[in-house]
């Protein structure tokens, strides 16, 4: 470490889940709740030595009859990043040495949240923080924790846990043009046979009239002569409502 170059310690906060009838929080609202060192967070002894990041698309080929190639992969939807670290406990050299509170806290995680919705349970949200390179929202899927050293009453004081989180959905600052200012389109969908702007926006939006967005966006003025081919800008759908 570089002289006068502060060490950051990595942590995991626990933070409040937003109402699930509510539209995904500001990123920055969420990590506002985090870093502050306040009951519902663990500051790790040690930094993690590594930790994983995955990420996976959904990709769709539309079959043709006679055709001698594959189709255009078709982008259908984004799948939840993972992320997985192991944390090392250690408190053999402090006056309390018992690493069972910490492991418990960690645990507590995957421990549903009483929800407004009935029969539903509300996970926690986490942020796994680590200075300013890392801020990764998320639940945690799986907490597994190994106890390694013990006193001689069976005090655990020393402890190493694999942790899984999946990441959840918020709204980050919006993307701009960098030449025009325009917010850019989040997504583009080719046109194939059997495509209309209406099958588009049913499949992107869910809601089959909102297709004059998608000829709006894309300056076209007669919906019936969009031909294969064509390459469709898809509108996130917070620019179309705020637009």
């Amino acid at each position: 470490m570089a002289n006068g170059t502060k060490l950051e310690k990595a942590y995991l906060a626990l933070v409040a889940p937003p109402n699930p009838a509510d539209r995904p929080p500001p990123l920055s609202s969420v990590l506002g709740q985090a870093g502050s060192g306040g009951e519902g967070e663990v500051v790790f002894m040690f930094n993690p030595k590594e930790f994983s990041i995955s990420k996976a698309a959904q990709w769709q080929r539309r079959d043709q009859a006679g055709a001698q190639r594959a189709t255009m992969p078709e982008f259908t939807g984004s799948q939840p990043g993972t992320l997985q670290l192991e944390v090392f406990l250690d408190k053999s050299e402090e006056a309390d040495p018992s690493v069972a509170a910490d492991v418990q806290r960690l645990l507590d995680t995957v421990t549903p949240l009483q929800s407004t919705l009935p029969n539903h349970g509300s996970p926690p949200w986490v942020v796994f923080g680590w200075g300013q390179f890392m801020s990764f929202v998320a639940v945690v899927k799986q907490v597994n924790a190994r106890y390694t050293m013990f006193q001689s009453d069976g005090t655990p004081i020393r402890a190493t846990c694999t942790l899984t989180l999946e990441e959840v959905p918020t709204d980050p600052p919006p993307r701009q043009n960098p030449t025009s200012g325009a917010l850019a389109a989040s997504r583009s969908h080719r046109m194939v046979d059997g495509d209309s702007l209406q099958s588009v926006a049913q499949r992107e939006y869910g809601d089959v009239s909102r297709w004059r967005d998608l000829a709006a966006a894309n300056g076209i003025d007669d919906p019936m002569r969009v031909m294969p081919g064509t390459e469709l800008l898809i509108p996130d759908p917070s620019m179309i409502d705020e637009g």
